[in-house]
């Protein structure tokens, strides 16, 4: 179809049949039919764009955020010297910057492009990861890393967002999950990429293996940043590859699903109206509690090496040994959340992993065979890694519009969340070796909390809904919108 083939008519031709123009459009936000194959086609064209790129992207973001663990088993703690206490402090400052930018960040994509804004922040924390390697002593690897939290900080809550603009309440954890397994992916990745980098090219060119795993991952971060903006759409409304019918059938999905459309024709909530009606939101500190206790559990990622080592296995075979752990979270990911988005029951499956990983942590805890300790680490380990998916896409299910309140809702469960990170990262000090058992004791605490607040806080959301905007008045907005813009629907 050619441009002027979706120009609006000619102001005679709306004179003329002006009547027959309007019932045109009641009829077009009276059609939505769940399902049918003009939505699975656009559906797909979506996904083939949107999930490959923030997969890979997530992917880099994860290597370079992650990778400091490996790096201090392969050198790094031994050339800085670093005590457990400051090990800890280099964890810490990057999750205060991280969690102070997340709002702000949030705020900022849905005034922009986040095709350019997405990928631009990976071609920025790629930099900045690389320069670890120039680091010669603890404090400049503590400034570093808070740099590092500062960039990072938009993309998480970002792509959350940027999903919840595209997808229905319950397409969302599927393509999240998808999304999120590149956590795991480069979780194992990780350590095998550490384990080679560490052990072939340690003392190449006068640099340590250590330095090298910072250069190779933050040089690549770069690179993928570079192109991903090409294949990204930007919004449904405004994203030029889409034909005017498609742009309003993605309005429509979203509307009929209770979701507001970002840059759509429901008009813009100040950025300062958006931060107050989520705060005053009581649904939103319930989302907090929760993630705050999931990401606090998750801080274990940070000391895998180190919990491995505690079993026996050091060294290049310790960063082998990681794997594993990654790849059953890998596929607790993916079979949790497709669950979760096929039978509509994200409260349930979140019950599910909380409740299944409060075991395993308890038997990891109780045991002194490091076997069966290493077996059921594995175990519990998926089950920490399936819920920050169901949760964080549960948010935009609850707290669905306007699309500014939206954006700041998972912003802020995002960051109060990863705040847990803050005093997380000291529940595993190095004078707990080898068994660790107060890290291990909180982290079953955190799962026991999950299980028993998730069911409270579904019955609350059912009892109190927010209030939904009438999906034929935000389809129609949306119709005299892509009119005003010069096309004909």
């Amino acid at each position: 179809m050619s441009h002027e083939d979706v120009r609006k008519p000619s102001a005679e031709y709306v004179e003329t049949h002006g009547e027959a123009f309007e019932a045109h459009q009641a009829a077009l936000a009276s059609q939505y039919q769940p399902g049918t194959d003009e939505e699975r086609k656009l559906v797909w064209k979506i996904d083939k764009r949107i999930v490959p790129c923030i997969w890979v992207l997530y992917t880099m973001s994860y290597l370079d955020r992650a990778n400091i663990g490996n790096a201090k088993t392969g050198g790094l703690q031994a050339d800085f010297k670093l005590t457990s206490d400051q090990y800890s402090i280099v964890l810490l400052v990057f999750f205060i910057s991280y969690v102070v930018f997340e709002i702000p960040s949030n705020l900022f994509l849905t005034r922009v492009r986040p095709s350019l804004y997405l990928s631009g922040l990976c071609v920025l924390w790629g930099g900045v990861a690389a320069c670890m390697a120039a680091c010669t002593n603890y404090s400049q690897l503590a400034g570093v890393r808070f740099a590092l939290g500062v960039i990072e900080a938009g993309f998480a809550p970002g792509v959350a967002f940027y999903l919840s603009s595209w997808y229905k309440k319950y397409e969302l954890a599927t393509r999240f999950s998808i999304y999120y397994t590149a956590t795991a992916v480069s979780g194992a990745f990780s350590g095998l990429l550490a384990g080679v980098i560490t052990q072939h090219l340690n003392g190449a060119r006068g640099l340590q293996g250590w330095q090298w795993l910072f250069l190779i991952e933050g040089i690549g971060s770069s690179f993928v940043g570079l192109f991903t903006w090409f294949i990204m759409p930007d919004w449904p409304s405004t994203t030029k590859w889409l034909t005017p019918e498609e742009r309003l059938l993605a309005a429509q999905r979203l509307a009929y699903d209770g979701l507001a459309n970002t840059q759509g024709a429901h008009g813009k909530t100040g950025e300062w109206a958006a931060i107050k009606m989520v705060f005053r939101d009581w649904r939103s500190w319930c989302f907090v509690f929760l993630y705050m206790l999931c990401t606090g559990a998750q801080t274990i990622q940070y000391f895998v090496p180190t919990l491995i080592g505690a079993l026996g296995w050091t060294g290049y075979d310790g960063q082998y040994h990681t794997i594993p752990l990654y790849a059953c979270a890998f596929v607790c990911i993916l079979v949790f959340c497709f669950s979760a988005d096929r039978t509509q029951k994200k409260p349930l499956f979140i019950m599910i992993a909380s409740g299944l990983g409060m075991v395993f942590f308890i038997i990891v805890t109780a045991v002194t065979n490091h076997m069966v300790q290493y077996v059921f680490i594995i175990l519990a380990f998926g089950m920490v890694y399936a819920l920050p998916p169901l949760i964080l896409t549960w948010v935009p299910n609850v707290i669905s519009q306007p699309a500014e309140k939206r954006a700041v809702a998972i912003a802020l469960v995002n960051a109060l969340g990863n705040s847990a990170s803050i005093y997380g990262v000291f529940l595993w000090p190095s004078t707990d070796a080898p068994r660790y058992i107060p890290g291990f004791s909180a982290t079953t605490v955190f799962m026991f909390l999950i299980f028993s607040f998730t069911p409270i806080a579904y019955y609350l959301f059912r009892k109190h809904p927010i209030e939904q905007v009438d999906p034929d008045v935000a389809v129609r907005a949306e119709i005299n919108r892509q009119r005003e813009k010069g096309f004909q629907v």
